[in-house]
């Protein structure tokens, strides 16, 4: 193996914004803030989300930000600061490392995850049933 996850982790969080528990729940209510979960369904499932957040699977995040697939989701294009989420901040820094390098501006990932905003006590919402 030439490069493992802790490398690819190093890397990402040496050139992406990590925004704090306590600046994330200054931001939750922002109407320029959209909270983005990449979590499997089944964890949002069994474990909820932050209120509010948009869910994109992990799997989707590229074709969904980008305006040419025939995947996009309309909310990337919008001027609005995205804040990737995960169960603990791995996946969101990859991600945001991802999203960074295809030109999405004003990326960020919420440090310590989904895990740091629950032991933070802040609120949590049921994962919206599909319609």
């Amino acid at each position: 193996m030439k490069k493992g996850y802790k490398a690819l982790l190093d890397e990402a969080n040496a050139v992406v914004e990590t925004v704090p528990v306590d600046t994330a729940k200054k931001l939750h209510d922002s109407a320029d803030v959209v909270f983005v979960d990449l979590r499997d369904p089944r964890e949002l499932e069994r474990d909820g989300m932050i209120p509010g957040a948009f869910h994109c699977p992990r799997g989707m995040l590229e074709f969904w930000i980008d305006p040419e697939s025939p995947y996009h989701k309309p909310i990337f294009s919008e001027d609005k600061r995205f804040v990737f989420y995960c169960a603990s901040a791995w996946r969101s820094a990859l991600s945001t490392r991802t999203a960074q390098d295809m030109g999405l501006p004003k990326v960020a990932h919420l440090g310590g995850g989904f895990s740091a905003w629950k032991a933070a006590g802040l609120p949590v919402a049921e994962k919206p049933a599909k319609g």
